[in-house]
């Protein structure tokens, strides 16, 4: 990659880019306040807000959104008539779950292996890090040619929709010609990929209630009706025998005609247990881009550790669901909704409350910006193509971004491939993918001015 002097430059900038990161992964960012304190989240939004006046950005704001949490915004001016990006990242993170799990402390960034492991190191603060590479690479090389918007969440992983809100009430401020939404991932490492297609997401709590209080399982159990049990018998009819997801009303048989995961692949990259059959019908792109999936990723019961012989009088659980391009996130609610209902066992009775969602989205992939994009990953990935491919995760700003400016082109990139582990424990970034893929961020810039 050294062959050209964006790469020399982002290549010499990758200490820095180190010390960076290992700034803001050291903030706990995340965006839930009764899990971490909100000053991590403010001081994030500081450092994020210093960065972009130091590069020279103007108007830089700090964006109180709706569902109470930050947004960093700024604006980098180009030439006299030259076209408008947005840069998009997040800097709120998931929660690192059991710390102690983690080989090296979740908030201390840590090179290990050739890769930087830290909470958000790939989702999505290393996003931002590779922003700032691209531009200053840019700067060191004649300049950066077109204006630049950079935009920095704060609440995407909580899916409250604080920027989404916040960009409806303010319509003019995130206007471009082209939108880059630095927070998806190549399909493997070295492997240049635009993510053209987002699944939507509905997240849902359900309640069971059968009895005034719990009740001795020796006594009552037999006739007394268990609200866990319950509820697990509900849980179960969200699947089928195969493990494919049925929710009444929803199809599940949509194709995927991109580029393919293979089977073995795939089982390596989720890390399946041997012997574990992969769940659904279909490839799994159907299963993963084309099709619903649910997940229940929350039961409150009692721990096993401490637990009585006692028949349980409520249980609740939560719900994601994940709907392919094509279908209405609010219509899957409505039906994942129904669906509960219908199928509570025994007359006890149900409470849901839905929690977040988000519009699945779709690209136009035969847009200038694609070529532009095709042409600066081939320089930065010699050896390679740009391959299209779907995303399995929901990122509910793009929909929102594609409506307001539906003549805006929108290109989803990003550090979050695979061996990334993002979201779970031990998530990690590649420095190679940060440093090859600011080299394609800047070529981008330079090549979609020229054309």
């Amino acid at each position: 990659m050294s062959s050209n002097p964006i790469a020399e430059t982002v290549a010499a900038l990758m200490p820095r880019a180190r010390e960076e990161l290992t700034e803001l992964v050291a903030f706990k960012s995340v965006a839930d306040f009764d899990q971490f304190p909100r000053s991590e989240s403010e001081a994030a939004a500081g450092w994020i807000t210093a960065a972009l006046r130091a590069e020279g950005f103007q108007d830089v704001a700090v964006l109180d959104t709706p569902d109470g949490t930050q947004s960093v915004y700024g604006y980098l001016p180009g030439p006299v008539g030259a076209k408008t990006v947005l840069l998009y990242a997040h800097y709120d993170v998931q929660p690192p779950l059991d710390e102690a799990a983690w080989t090296t402390p979740p908030f201390e960034l840590t090179e290990r292996d050739g890769r930087w492991y830290g909470r958000g190191s790939a989702d999505c603060k290393g996003g931002v890090i590779m922003h700032l590479l691209a531009l200053r690479a840019l700067k060191a090389d004649g300049g950066v040619p077109v204006n630049v918007k950079v935009i920095v969440e704060g609440s995407e992983e909580q899916g409250t929709g604080g920027l989404e809100r916040y960009a409806e009430q303010h319509p003019d401020l995130l206007t471009a010609d082209t939108i880059v939404i630095g927070d998806a991932g190549n399909f493997r490492v070295g492997l240049p990929t635009v993510t053209t297609t987002l699944r939507g997401m509905t997240m849902m709590r359900v309640r069971i209630d059968t009895l005034e209080g719990n009740l001795h399982s020796g006594q009552f159990g037999g006739a007394a009706p268990d609200a866990l049990g319950a509820l697990i018998r509900v849980l179960d009819s969200l699947r089928a025998e195969d493990g494919s997801t049925t929710v009444d009303g929803l199809t599940d048989d949509s194709r995927w005609q991109g580029l393919q995961y293979d089977d073995a692949q795939f089982r390596q990259d989720a890390k399946v247990l041997d012997g574990v059959a992969l769940i659904g019908s279909g490839t799994v792109a159907d299963r993963i881009w084309a099709r619903p999936a649910v997940t229940v990723i929350g039961i409150d019961c009692p721990p096993v550790v401490g637990a009585t012989p006692s028949v349980q009088a409520s249980a609740r659980a939560l719900i994601s669901l994940r709907v392919p391009p094509g279908v209405d996130a609010a219509e899957a609610t409505k039906l994942l909704q129904a669906h509960l209902e219908a199928h509570t066992p025994w007359g006890a009775r149900v409470s849901t409350e839905q929690v977040g969602q988000g519009q699945a989205f779709s690209a136009d992939t035969s847009s200038p910006a694609y070529a532009a994009m095709a042409e600066a990953m081939a320089v930065a990935f010699p050896g390679q193509e740009m391959q299209y491919a779907g995303q399995g995760g929901s990122i509910p700003l793009c929909n929102t971004l594609a409506a307001l400016y539906p003549r805006a082109e929108i290109l989803l990139i990003g550090l979050s491939e695979p061996e990334a582990q993002i979201h779970a424990v031990d998530e990690s970034v590649s420095p190679q993918e940060l440093e090859r893929l600011s080299v394609a961020e800047a070529l981008f810039l330079r090549t979609y001015a020229a054309s």
